[in-house]
């Protein structure tokens, strides 16, 4: 199936007489006749659900979809975007592990990354991505176990260079994570390129309509977890009763061991109701995506020219220094986030946002409706100016999720904010 049917799709196919659209199924736990059954699902030799906080029919379209629409072998929902990104990499990590990450990313993965994954002896060195390999390699050490982008980085809209970052990964036997929130499935497909683990924020572009937070796991079954360096994938797990997962769940053993690991021990389980109102957005998300391109393309060409603009970041414009990389891995649009720098520093950024009618000032972004931000002090607060400035963040920067309205009406309000 094409992108546009499996919106619609994926995951779920009803039978004779079955409802039609999703069914949430809200409930925490599900009914067996014997305590064999009951015992195989315990010890993961029988498929099924039998409590929520693992799996459930309705979360488990909704992976299922968005499995397919990534190009991967399966996916696993999770609470939020950041639980996402912390699974994807406790999946593989423990105390004493290393990582690289880009140092164009989101805030509050900064955050995730120097922080409280530091408290838990897991170290990260954050690398100019845009570096050459040989630059980049010297991060790596033999305790390195995963690198980590975004596809486009939050909000520096930086286009990752995929291809080179899956190369230096492979090359030091270890996977490549990619966030793929902006762009979507719909826009670029990481996995294509070389990424072994794709994460998203499903708050975002998949949702649509800022009605639930979420996020989600995807695994391409492609890395080789017997390399040597992950024996927690060849050893036998002995809360499993000495399961091997390379061995019982060959290409999904990843994401079977962040389901049955993971998620049993840490719970950071989506509700039902919320993987349904999920799904909601993605059926339309096929639909979506172009229109926020084509309008956020208007508004950024109008954006480039006005005086009161002392820069733009757009991949989607000829001279952003990321356009030639947007043409390979985003040539369908680079979505609808773009970053100003409104002359007049901070204080004239706060007055152009103060100053919106139809753009709401909020902290969301990839919404239906424009919307705002001042990432310096809200998303991005806690950092540093030192790490402002490697995630590119000016002080006079304001990030502008262009919505579904009308391209021109979003034009006029912005052009009444920067006047005043």
């Amino acid at each position: 199936m094409q992108k546009e049917t499996q919106c619609l799709h994926a995951g779920y196919e009803p039978k004779n007489g079955e409802p039609r659209a999703l069914p949430i199924c809200q409930s925490t736990t599900f009914k067996y006749d014997s305590t064999k059954h009951i015992g195989d699902l315990f010890d993961l030799t029988a498929a099924g659900h039998f409590y929520s906080r693992l799996s459930n029919p309705t979360v488990d379209a909704v992976e299922q979809k968005i499995a397919a629409l990534e190009g991967g072998v399966g996916a696993l929902c999770t609470s939020s975007g950041q639980a996402a990104s912390f699974t994807a990499l406790a999946t593989i990590l423990k105390a004493g592990d290393h990582f690289v990450s880009a140092a164009a990313i989101y805030g509050g993965t900064v955050n995730l990354f120097a922080v409280t994954l530091k408290r838990f002896g897991i170290e990260c060195t954050f690398v100019d991505a845009d570096a050459p390999a040989e630059e980049i390699q010297k991060a790596f050490r033999p305790n390195t176990k995963a690198v980590f982008g975004e596809t486009l980085a939050n909000p520096a809209l930086a286009v990752c260079d995929i291809e080179k970052l899956a190369k230096l990964a492979h090359a030091n036997g270890v996977p490549l994570i990619i966030d793929n929130t902006f762009p979507t499935p719909i826009l670029c497909r990481p996995i294509e390129f070389g990424a072994d683990v794709v994460v998203h924020s499903t708050t975002k572009y998949m949702d649509g309509h800022a009605l639930c937070v979420g996020g989600v796991v995807v695994d391409s079954g492609n890395f080789d977890w017997t390399n040597g360096k992950f024996p927690e994938f060849t050893e036998p797990d002995e809360s499993y009763h000495g399961i091997v997962y390379s061995r019982a769940f060959g290409k999904a053993a990843y994401i079977v061991k962040a389901r049955v690991q993971m998620m049993r021990d840490l719970g950071m389980t989506p509700a039902a109701n919320s993987a349904f109102l999920l799904n909601v957005g993605l059926e339309t998300l096929a639909v979506r995506m172009p229109q926020y391109c084509r309008n956020a393309q208007k508004v950024a060409e109008f954006l480039s020219a006005h005086p009161k603009i002392e820069s733009i970041s757009y991949p989607g414009l000829s001279g952003d220094k990321y356009h030639a990389l947007a043409k390979k891995y985003l040539p369908n649009g680079c979505a609808g986030v773009m970053s100003v720098v409104v002359k007049g520093g901070r204080e004239g950024a706060a007055k152009f946002l103060d100053s919106l009618r139809l753009a709401t000032q909020c902290v969301h972004v990839a919404d239906i409706r424009t919307c705002a931000l001042h990432p310096a002090s809200s998303t991005h607060r806690q950092l540093t100016d030192a790490q402002l400035a490697a995630a590119g963040i000016p002080q006079g920067l304001v990030r502008i999720s262009v919505g579904l309205e009308n391209a021109d009406d979003v034009i006029a309000d912005l052009a009444q904010a920067l006047e005043k």
